[in-house]
């Protein structure tokens, strides 16, 4: 599981580096420390371990093509999709596209959210932070209402 946050430097080379936790439990789950990166809804990039990310495809897969809405949530994320490797130093290299889609300049967040983690251009993950705690109230009643019981 991935959890808690951590502010990192993108260097010249758009290299990030991951902090020892997040190396030791992709390399727990994936010894050759294979990660597939893709864009989210939120403006950030998600990475997944290998497996992790097969079952995201597998989901899928299950899916209705003829759809529309389908084939562009499909192409969003898969399109989006690249396959990384954590080097000798813990570092990904992350891919010029996804740079620019989440806005990433130099000063990053890392975001644990369990199965996966998320890189955020700092700014952008500060407001996100604001704005999930002034709708904190909303957010739990439609969590509940769709049957999500949280503990906390």
């Amino acid at each position: 599981m991935f959890r808690g946050h951590s502010n990192r430097s993108l260097d010249p080379k758009g290299r990030l580096m991951l902090p020892p936790e997040f190396r030791e439990e992709i390399f727990r789950l994936v010894p050759d420390g294979r990660i597939m990166l893709t864009n989210n809804f939120d403006g950030a990039i998600s990475g997944y371990p290998m497996p992790e990310w097969e079952e995201v495809e597998a989901s899928f897969r299950s899916g209705n093509t003829l759809v529309p809405g389908f084939r562009d949530i499909e192409r969003f994320f898969i399109a989006g999709a690249m396959e990384v490797t954590l080097d000798k130093q813990g570092r990904i290299l992350i891919p010029p596209y996804l740079r620019t889609y989440a806005a990433l300049d130099k000063d990053l967040v890392l975001a644990g959210v369990g199965t996966k983690f998320e890189i955020w251009d700092q700014s952008r993950f500060e407001e996100r932070l604001r704005l999930t705690a002034a709708n904190f109230n909303a957010h739990m009643e439609a969590m509940a209402a769709s049957g999500v019981a949280l503990r906390f």
